[in-house]
């Protein structure tokens, strides 16, 4: 497989490793000095490009991609509002396209979790929830993709709920509920703190009792080479894909 790699900071360099431990080929590399050559002419001749940048460029990124007739795993949070339209525009092209929030094999388990905990929260009733998400000082959005996509899974189950705010909050602080918090809404608290891969917590409580459900992330080699093996699954495909379509 000829790979491309958008975005080479830390994410992009771990997995170069993978990659090429696992007998892959790197065509390209693009980083912000060389972002222009991200076109069909440095592109011809790659199978799946893997873009972890920013929020700011990721749409335009992976559209390139699509453009050029390359398929694009990609892994950057903070710009899922327009996620659908690249997804419809990748359908129509008849690219090929895998995203999601979280490349990490435990947290997919733990979204599935999440979804079932809720629906049976929903039945007993006499919970509130909340959710943290804490991670390294140089992640630019806040909340996670991760925990969007957690707190979804939690409003798609818990008819209690409808929403969800954030809140940033200082590295070891407890939370306290805040004056005015409107209670159909999910409170998704983020902490910025040293190199925090990323930990991410759920917490019911009732007036009597507590349930947590939490995923700790130790490095990021495991959020790469989930990253590798979506490319995997998508080299030759057509369509849109995410780790659903993987774990199936």
């Amino acid at each position: 497989m000829k790979t491309a790699i958008i975005g080479y900071g830390k994410m992009g360099r771990e997995i170069e490793k993978i990659l090429l431990e696992r007998g892959h080929q790197i065509g390209l590399i693009i980083d912000q000095e060389n972002a222009s050559d991200l076109d069909s002419k440095h592109l011809q001749g790659i199978d799946v490009a893997l873009e972890f940048t920013t929020p700011q460029t990721a749409y335009d990124n992976i559209r390139r991609c699509i453009d050029a007739g390359v398929a694009v795993v990609s892994g950057t949070t903070g710009w899922t509002d327009r996620l659908e339209e690249l997804r419809r525009y990748c359908q129509e092209k008849g690219g090929a396209m895998f995203y999601t929030s979280n490349y990490c094999l435990g947290v997919n388990l733990m979204f599935r979790l999440n979804r079932q905990l809720a629906a049976m929260i929903n039945r007993v009733d006499g919970y509130d929830v909340r959710l943290e998400e804490v991670h390294h000082t140089q992640k630019r959005d806040a909340p996670s993709g991760t925990a969007i996509t957690l707190a979804e899974g939690i409003l798609s189950e818990l008819a209690c709920k409808s929403g969800w705010v954030n809140r940033m909050a200082e590295p070891g602080s407890t939370f306290q509920p805040a004056p005015g918090d409107d209670p159909s809404q999910i409170v998704i608290t983020s902490i910025r703190e040293g190199m925090v891969p990323g930990i991410h917590t759920i917490t019911y409580e009732s007036e009597d009792d507590r349930i947590e459900l939490k995923h700790t992330i130790k490095n990021r080699r495991t959020l790469a080479q989930g990253a590798v093996v979506a490319a995997e699954f998508l080299c030759g495909k057509q369509g849109v894909f995410s780790m659903d379509d993987l774990l199936k």
